[in-house]
């Protein structure tokens, strides 16, 4: 998973069974599909991303797992050495009284990436020091960002994070534009970070200077997530709800006499947690109004301010691949589909970087 450690306690089970191969259409120039198809069509149009790994590495779920378990978070840590020497810590102005985090790391001076991590990960989670690792050995300056709350951050803000707090980060990229005025802007996400950057593509304030943005196993419909979370294995429920509950124990340390969020840790569960902090702390009027709010199917990427790709697995655990099927066409938008990858893996074997990631930097040198 994009974010922290799992730790699983029993043998690991059989990978989801892949969705049956749709006939892709031919392949259009990198970052922008054929103009002109009906939403919905997504699917149908997708590319083949082409990952064929061996053995266990074709598990689906140790595909999700492996980002987060040594040796490949000791490999990330390791091989972000020169991206973590040069980090340069951030406070960005994102408007309406909203500072996020973020490390810079200077490499030409030329372009730069901004990488947006998962839901309770951070800007050192393995997958993005992977990525920023690979881009920062190209020649990119490489931005990693933190979500409100994530990294360490829960001091920066009285009101605490949810999903749908889109302006704050369409904000951070603003701010980053302003700064980096002469840079052109490359932005890649994973897991939620990749719902949010294909949220901002779609918003009319995205900074011009953005030349494209690629999204990993992006959250699409957060409902069906959700649901598949809550009917898949327990142990990944049970590592976000753990993992949750400390950043909230965190915010409330952080803000003493403000937040009380011990009956909401008690919950253990992921739906009526997530139902309680929507009731609190949000002005939606359930959890369902609240999933749909940053959802990304339906009509919401049909005006594209820039090229955005999107890969995705027919086996990952935590984002059906039949989501597709509800995701509009737009003439910027580039779907890519994989056999193999889980959430957020792509592991061709047991050394970084991922087919991910470079799939990444292919995507950002064609954008160029």
């Amino acid at each position: 998973m994009a974010g922290g450690a799992l730790n699983p306690a029993a043998p690991l089970p059989p990978a989801p069974a892949p969705a049956p191969q749709r006939t892709a259409a031919l392949a259009p120039p990198p970052g922008l599909p054929a103009a002109g198809v009906a939403a919905g069509a997504a699917a149908a149009s997708a590319n083949r991303f082409h990952l064929d790994p061996a053995g266990l590495l074709r598990n689906g779920h140790l595909q999700s797992l492996l980002g987060s378990l040594p040796p490949l978070t000791l490999l990330a840590r390791r091989g972000a050495a020169p991206l973590h020497a040069a980090a340069q810590p951030l406070l960005l102005d994102c408007g309406q009284g909203v500072r996020l985090q973020a490390l810079y790391s200077r490499a030409r001076g030329t372009r730069l990436a901004v990488l947006l991590h998962g839901w309770e990960g951070s800007a050192e989670s393995s997958c993005v020091l992977s990525l920023g690792t690979l881009l920062y050995s190209a020649g990119y300056d490489v931005l990693r960002l933190n979500l409100r709350d994530h990294g360490g951050t829960q001091r920066l803000h009285r009101e605490i994070f949810h999903s749908c707090r889109l302006p704050e980060v369409v904000g951070a990229l603003q701010a980053i534009a302003q700064r980096w005025e002469a840079a052109p802007l490359y932005l890649a996400g994973f897991s939620l970070g990749g719902n949010f950057m294909l949220r901002a593509a779609a918003q009319a304030a995205l900074p011009a200077a953005v030349r494209g943005i690629v999204a990993i196993s992006p959250v699409l419909d957060p409902a069906a997530t959700l649901l598949a979370l809550e009917q898949g294995l327990p142990l990944y429920r049970r590592s976000l709800v753990r993992r949750w509950s400390r950043s909230l124990r965190d915010k409330q340390r952080a803000w003493p006499g403000v937040h009380d969020f011990t009956r909401l840790r008690r919950l253990g569960d992921l739906r009526r947690m997530t139902a309680a902090l929507v009731r609190a702390h949000t002005e939606f009027a359930d959890i369902d109004a609240y999933l749909q709010g940053y959802a990304i199917i339906g009509s919401r990427l049909e005006r594209l301010q820039t090229a955005c790709c999107l890969l995705l697995a027919e086996d990952d655990p935590l984002i059906p691949i039949g989501d597709l099927d509800h995701l509009a066409s737009s003439p910027r938008l580039s779907v890519w589909r994989s056999r193999y990858g889980g959430h957020c893996g792509f592991m061709q074997g047991l050394r970084l970087p991922s087919a991910a990631d470079r799939f990444v930097l292919q995507q950002f040198e064609a954008f160029s």
